[in-house]
């Protein structure tokens, strides 16, 4: 097989199996936003320096730009649109919204999952450890302040994964 050869990947996204037909090396982020129409996941910096494209892989949190496809096979893919539950908002995705930690949209989905990965590690955390949770993710709109909120709210309500 060469580089030019397209090879099938098969994956779990959000619950549901799906199949691709693709370079080997083609981004992850790619394959989300064009194969598998889930525009939810932005593109940044295209370097992974910026954590806009932030996804859960196999439960950890990844730069989707940085992982070539052919690492996609058989994982576990939870992007932004897998985040909300039968049309009803994860408390992360409340608390952004009602405590303006979401401003013009480019970060906001990289940084609810990574939100979400800090909060399965560590349920109640402070706002240190949200601080260094969130590190790897840049906002140029909000100065922080309004996300760290947002994520200690969310911590507060019930049932906040």
């Amino acid at each position: 097989m060469t580089p030019a050869q397209k090879i099938t990947v098969t994956c779990t996204i959000n619950g549901e199996r799906r199949v691709f037909n693709t370079f080997p090396m083609a981004r992850l982020i790619d394959i989300l936003r064009e194969d598998a129409s889930l525009t939810g996941t932005k593109e940044g910096c295209g370097e992974g320096e910026c954590g806009a494209c932030s996804i859960l892989f196999n439960d950890e949190l990844v730069n989707s730009c940085l992982i070539p496809a052919a690492h996609a096979e058989g994982a576990r893919i939870t992007t932004i649109e897998g985040v909300a539950r039968n049309d009803q908002l994860a408390a992360i995705q409340e608390a952004f919204l009602e405590y303006g930690g979401a401003q013009c949209g480019i970060c906001t989905p990289g940084m609810i999952l990574a939100a979400i990965y800090l909060l399965r590690k560590s349920p109640n955390p402070t706002e240190a450890e949200i601080r260094v949770g969130l590190a790897g993710n840049l906002c140029r709109c909000t100065g922080y302040s309004k996300i760290f909120d947002s994520v200690l709210a969310a911590c507060k309500k019930s049932g906040v994964l």
